[in-house]
Order: structure tokens, then C-alpha cells, then sequence
């Protein structure tokens, strides 16, 4: 007798290997962090590389990651405009926006081809997310600090990747050993 098998499930090897190398990319990431020790102000890249981390990993298994990889990737491209200081700061609104559009539309292509259900919540949690985070950011400065101290720079540096990608790997490698 023959059995249906359902292209969403993806084989096991591929989601270990999808959490390892999740892992690695964030040791990488964290040893680049911590031995080069790279300026934020010159090298705003930590939302970007985080983002295009887990574009690494959903080349692996495209069902998981592929909706925070897409806004985060687009996000952290717009991050690194800004704090660049290639893109003004009256315009960073709009390139905001610009950014959650391209990502949403890249989320669409990936739901005309399967990988992302129906009706996926996901995307309006993350630009929630988002906008709850860029509110703390910019009523910090009126009303006290609602965001940590050195909160940006974190968020610029390579140790969010790093420790991002480590917690996304071993949350992943936890869920599949469970399934087991």
C-alpha cells in the first residue's frame, strides 16, 4: 500500500542539520563578537547578519524560519542604512515601512509556494514586535529608559546574532529531539 507523504514534512536530518548549523553560524558570529571586537559605529550590522542567518538555515528546511528571516533581513538591511548614516533621520519611518513591505512581499512568495500556511499570525506578532521596541526607543528619552542601557548598541553588535542564533539553534534541536 502506498503512502501520502506531505512535502511540509521535511526530513529529520534536514531539521538537525537546519539547528546545527543554526548553532554554528551563532558560535561564529559570537567568536566574532567577542575576539574582533568590530565598532557598532562603523559596522552596524547585527540585526542584518541575524536576519541573514536564519536565511542561511531556511535554504536547509524553508518551513521553519522563513517568515522572521525574510522581515528581519529586511529590517536589519534598513538598520544598517540608518545607523550608517546613509539614510537621514526624517526618513527613517518611511524606510521602515519600505522594509516590512519588501519582507511581507518575499513572505508572499513563499506562501504561493507552500512554505508558509494560511492565515500565519507571525508576521503581524513580528511587526508588533517591531513597533512595541521603536516605541520603547523613542519614549525612552521622554519618559526614563523603557529599553535597557546599551540596548542599541547590543542590538547593532554581533553578539545579537551570535546569541540569537545559538537560542533559535538549541530551541530547534530541543523540539526535534522531543519529537523523537
Amino acid at each position: 500500500m502506498s503512502k501520502k507523504i506531505s512535502p511540509h514534512n521535511a526530513s529529520k536530518n534536514k531539521m538537525y542539520l537546519q539547528a546545527y548549523v543554526l548553532i554554528i553560524l551563532g558560535v561564529v558570529c559570537s567568536l566574532a563578537a567577542w575576539l574582533i571586537h568590530p565598532g557598532v559605529s562603523e559596522y552596524p550590522v547585527g540585526v542584518m547578519i541575524f536576519g541573514f542567518g536564519m536565511l542561511i538555515a531556511c535554504i536547509i528546511n524553508p518551513y521553519r524560519l522563513v517568515i522572521a528571516s525574510f522581515l528581519t533581513t529586511a529590517i536589519g538591511i534598513a538598520v544598517y542604512l540608518f545607523f550608517k548614516h546613509l539614510i537621514p533621520g526624517s526618513e527613517v519611518f518611511p524606510e521602515y515601512i519600505i522594509a516590512i513591505g519588501i519582507g511581507l512581499i518575499g513572505i508572499a512568495f513563499m506562501a504561493r509556494r507552500g512554505y508558509v500556511g494560511k492565515g500565519a499570525l507571525t508576521p503581524g506578532i513580528f511587526v508588533l514586535g517591531v513597533g512595541i521596541v521603536e516605541y520603547w526607543l523613542i519614549s525612552g528619552y521622554a519618559i526614563g529608559s523603557l529599553t535597557p542601557d546599551r540596548f542599541i548598541t547590543f542590538m547593532l553588535s554581533l553578539w545579537l546574532p551570535g546569541i540569537g542564533l545559538i537560542l533559535l539553534g538549541l530551541t530547534y534541536l530541543l523540539i526535534n529531539l522531543r519529537k523523537i
